[in-house]
């Protein structure tokens, strides 16, 4: 193709050429162009079909803002649906395809919808497909199915590998066109540590596409020896092809770079894209603004462009989507691009909606041929391969909106603007808080910078402002052209019409969250960038109320669509769920363990010896030796919080049910934490080791949610009460080490003197190991053996196990897995996470006395409805088949002899099953009704999905050592 289209100028390496394809159509393009641009260069206009009717459509935009021309790029496992052709940085190589047409992009057969368009008027989801109801499931649902959605996807795993990162700052300035540069250089001038990020891959901004000067230099010039003076500033951080995409809590911003999707396929070793998350002490937004169209009708044809996109593609790429142009506006700045396209010589018919001029029609089946103009009460058509519109301009007030800030409307523009402090520490500047020269955008901009600089105490430099264009920007509002009665377009990418809003008026869905659900309006992937305050507008004319009575929706990030695999990042396959191991795992891979996953770490689950065959005969012996003499294991996996301050005693009052103010010093206890409807949550031990300084242990599962609920606790609840929390399960090394000869191993590495007079049952002090390694020791047992935990800095636990190990050969020592573990809590009756259910309250577990009703804490006010208490609840009990050779599984339901295995007769189920070689048979824990008055009863344990029952005995929860003079030593 010969890029017939190209006119003199631009910011585009002419010198090289980039080869694309474009529905198997091989073009040419340069360095600098968009996808867009390259094809408008080509004289390709057509570059889409809309969503409802499968109109043609062309771009109507030069930005992210574009709704029309949506394509899949790449081909394969790289294909990638619904991307913008205005954002979409020409490579060579590149191959595109349009998209939501069959069987061609010219030939679309879906077009019969818009013959039919009077059926899919605003609304008719709701009215049609509603009868005969049986319909539904295999008709009406399976078309409806087939038809929504764009793109296609390649159902193969992306290649490509996407990343996520952190990002410190002083000043968060978003948007580099002159307002945001203008930010950037009076802040890193003064010295402060600045990002400056943009959504476009040449910074500039609006500057790129305009003609009139800075500083005595062209815009795009200016705005280029800017950005070189940003760059040589060690300060300072320059983002572009990065879009902030949402505005989160304390000064949080998310963005995307997309760091090689101006690329075939990333660079080696390089993601595809950055999502980034951003810590910021201030930020201005300096977006800039986005131009809307006028409504009238068939102002959707290819051609049909906003002025300023249109003059963007004359200036900045060198492109004239037609010879013939008409430029229809309501606005000074819609005769600027006239101005610039005449001087690029092209011809211009210009039609100003305030002289009483206005476009009624257009013609062109697949690209504009023609425009229809009313003036003065007379027709007169107007042949043209390209019309200019402009309704004037949008500040881009989104990001300012995602704390549910309102925008507010602005008459002297007619457009909203962002309300002052809906975000804390964001400030607007520019085109963005509806400041439209150049002047006022260097001003503002500046401006803002210096009141962040002086909210962080730091002095800014002597404003050195270039000079630069400072005209007025006089505006006439006009919304819509009416009269007609074909179709005027509103939304284009969601085939939203002025007759729709006039539907739903007529309905009476008047309110603007009511219009944009019940048309549609602003729900596609621009979120109503061009279309929003045009259809605000309108329902306003009908309703005859001004626009900031009828009101505005408010945005939510995303800013623009973001790929499901930015999202995601590394979290994918082996790193969708990273692995997490505990100190130990060098030392239990050497000797051949079978691991398996707990939360997100990988436990030994049994260390098997030469000779034994099967997991049963590891296990066993693991038991067996644990509590004949001495057995280890790593513990380290349990949660761990460090809970600091004069308030720490009464916090934990609250957190907990039980009371832990009342601890004394080196001392532990256990506890139970309700959720707020009363059900236990969670339960571990706390240990007092100074007199405001307290360390919580949790289970593993629930480490990172108690950490969570008590930073809400500290933060929302008490904010008053002087306490720090701190998570510290990573820090710490810790090894269970449980039986008779535990104390006796222990003394062979501790360095201080751990006999029962010295550290109780329950106790728990700061020690040294090793001959002086620093170390905590707790005197809590799990096993119902004498037992400790000692915990060393977490560099050290592979050390300590090879230590613990060869000190322990001496007694036998053994190393013993998460099922061994699981054998003896059983047998000594402690509950986990079976019995921690989501649904089981502190009674059911037989530890009601632990719900303190002396003082108030969360979820014991709930926990004691009548529904919670009922006497013949189900209580936990012990349960042992009759006949020793059976087995029990867990799940099994109790019912009794010769009762129907039915919902009513259900009395309770097995919550954990085990092996005890000590019992020589399957022992249980569960939860029966009334299970504490049925202790010596005898059940059936019914498995309806393996069609199995086995008659059990039900017996105490505490199989083993019941009275717990093993574990007191």
């Amino acid at each position: 193709m010969t890029q017939s289209n190209r006119i003199p100028g631009g910011q585009i390496d002419r010198a090289r050429s980039l080869s694309f394809t474009f529905d198997g159509v091989t073009y040419q393009g340069h360095p600098g162009d968009t996808l867009a641009s390259a094809l408008l260069a080509n004289g390709q206009r057509l570059m889409g079909r809309s969503f409802k009717y499968h109109r043609p459509r062309g771009p109507i935009s030069a930005g992210s803002e574009e709704p029309n021309a949506l394509v899949e790029l790449r081909g394969g496992a790289r294909r990638e649906p619904n991307t913008r052709a205005t954002v979409v940085e020409l490579f060579d190589g590149l191959s595109a395809e349009s998209q939501n047409r069959w069987p061609s992009l010219k030939f679309d057969a879906m077009a019969v919808n818009d013959r039919l368009s009077n059926f899919f008027a605003a609304g008719f989801y709701y009215k049609t497909f509603m009868w005969p109801k049986a319909f539904w499931e295999k008709l009406y649902e399976p078309i409806i199915r087939r038809a929504a959605g764009l793109g296609s996807l390649s159902r193969e795993e992306d290649p490509d590998q996407y990343d996520k990162g952190f990002l410190h700052c002083d000043l968060l300035i978003i948007g580099a066109g002159p307002a945001g540069l203008m930010a950037a250089l009076t802040a890193g001038r003064a010295g402060a540590r600045v990002i400056l990020a943009d959504e476009d891959f040449r910074m500039g901004g609006r500057l790129n596409a305009e003609t009139h000067e800075v500083g005595g230099l062209a815009g795009a010039d200016w705005a280029a020896q800017a950005v070189a003076e940003l760059r040589s500033m060690a300060n300072v951080r320059l983002m572009p092809r990065t879009t902030i995409i949402g505005a989160m809590d304390h000064g949080i911003y998310a963005a995307v770079e997309r760091v090689s999707d101006h690329l075939p396929v990333p660079l080696p070793g390089k993601p595809r894209q950055i999502l980034w998350r951003i810590y910021s002490r201030r930020a201005i937004l300096a977006g800039g603004a986005t131009e809307r169209p006028i409504a009238f009708e068939n102002n959707d044809r290819p051609g049909i462009l906003l002025a300023g996109s249109l003059r963007a593609y004359a200036n900045r790429w060198g492109v004239a989507v037609g010879r013939r142009v008409a430029v229809f506006t309501n606005n000074d700045d819609g005769l600027r691009t006239a101005s610039d396209l005449k001087a690029k010589g092209l011809e211009v018919r210009v039609i100003d909606a305030r002289k009483g001029e206005e476009v009624v029609d257009t013609a062109g089946r697949l690209g504009l041929s023609s425009v229809t103009i009313r003036s003065g009460g007379r027709t007169e058509t107007f042949a043209c391969e390209a019309l200019a519109v402009s309704g004037g301009w949008n500040p881009n007030v989104n990001i300012a909106s995602h704390h549910r800030g309102r925008p507010v409307w602005n008459d002297a523009i007619a457009a909203f603007v962002p309300g002052q402090g809906d975000i804390p520490g964001l400030e607007a500047a520019g085109a963005a808080a509806g400041r439209f020269s150049t002047r006022a955008a260097l001003e503002t901009g500046a401006a803002a910078a210096e009141g962040a600089l002086a909210d962080l105490g730091r002095s800014a430099p002597a404003r050195d402002l270039p000079t630069a264009e400072d005209g007025p920007y006089a505006i006439t509002p006009k919304w819509y052209v009416g009269g007609g009665k074909g179709r005027a377009w509103i939304d284009q990418q969601n085939d939203v019409t002025l007759k729709d809003v006039k539907l739903a008026h007529q309905e009476n869905y008047t309110s603007v969250e009511h219009l944009k659900r019940y048309t549609t309006l602003g729900m596609a992937t621009d979120q109503g960038k061009t279309g929003n305050v045009l259809g605000l507008a309108v329902m306003a004319s009908l309703t005859g109320k001004s626009i900031p009575q009828t009101g505005t929706t408010v945005y939510r990030p995303p800013y623009t669509p973001v790929a499901m695999g930015t999202l995601a990042g590394r979290s994918r396959g082996q790193e969708f769920k990273p692995k997490r191991l505990t100190p130990s795992h060098k030392w239990a891979s050497e000797q051949g363990a079978v691991f398996v996953e707990v939360g997100q770490w990988l436990r030994a689950q049994w260390l098997p010896r030469a000779g034994e065959t099967q997991w049963r005969e590891s296990v066993d012996r693991e038991v067996l030796a644990t509590r004949k003499s001495v057995g280890i294991c790593d513990v380290t996996t349990l949660g761990k919080i460090d809970i600091q301050g004069t308030d720490a005693g009464a916090f934990l009052d609250k957190v907990y049910a039980n009371t832990f103010s009342t601890l004394a010093v080196g001392k532990c206890r256990y506890g139970l934490m309700l959720r707020e409807d009363g059900i236990v949550y969670d339960d571990g031990t706390t240990a007092r080791l100074g007199q405001n300084e307290y360390v919580m242990t949790t289970t593993t599962a629930n480490a990172v949610l108690v950490f969570r609920n008590l930073e809400y606790a500290r933060q929302c609840l008490y904010p008053d009460m002087d306490v720090q929390l701190i998570s510290t399960t990573e820090a710490w090394a810790q090894f269970s080490v449980a039986g008779p000869n535990a104390r006796k191993l222990l003394q062979k590495l501790v360095d201080q003197d751990i006999s029962d007079a010295e550290l109780p049952y329950m106790g728990c002090r700061e020690i040294t190991v090793c001959g002086g390694l620093r170390a905590r020791i707790f005197r809590i047992s799990f096993s119902g053996e004498l037992a400790y935990e000692i915990a060393v800095p977490t560099r050290y636990g592979d050390a300590l196990i090879r230590e613990l190990v060869e000190q322990g050969r001496e007694f036998d020592a053994v190393v013993y897995g998460t099922e061994a573990l699981g054998v003896m809590r059983v047998e000594k009756g402690h509950v986990a996470g079976n019995e921690l259910n989501g649904q089981s309250t502190a009674l059911n577990m037989g530890l009601g006395k632990m719900v303190s009703k002396k003082k108030d804490s969360i979820g014991m006010v709930l926990s004691q409805r009548e529904g919670m208490n009922d006497p013949n609840g189900y209580r936990l009990v012990g349960v042992k088949p009759v006949d020793p050779a059976q087995k029990l599984t867990a799940g099994s339901h109790f019912l009794e002899k010769g009762a129907a295995p039915v919902i009513a007769n259900d009395l309770g189920w097995l919550t954990s099953v085990v092996y005890s070689p000590h019992l020589g048979c399957s022992i249980a824990l569960g939860y029966l009704k009334k299970g504490d008055e049925r202790r010596g009863q005898r059940l059936r344990a019914a498995n309806l999905l393996a069609g199995a029952e086995v008659e059990v005995e039900i017996v105490s929860p505490h199989f083993f050592d019941p009275e717990g003079e093993r574990l007191r030593g």
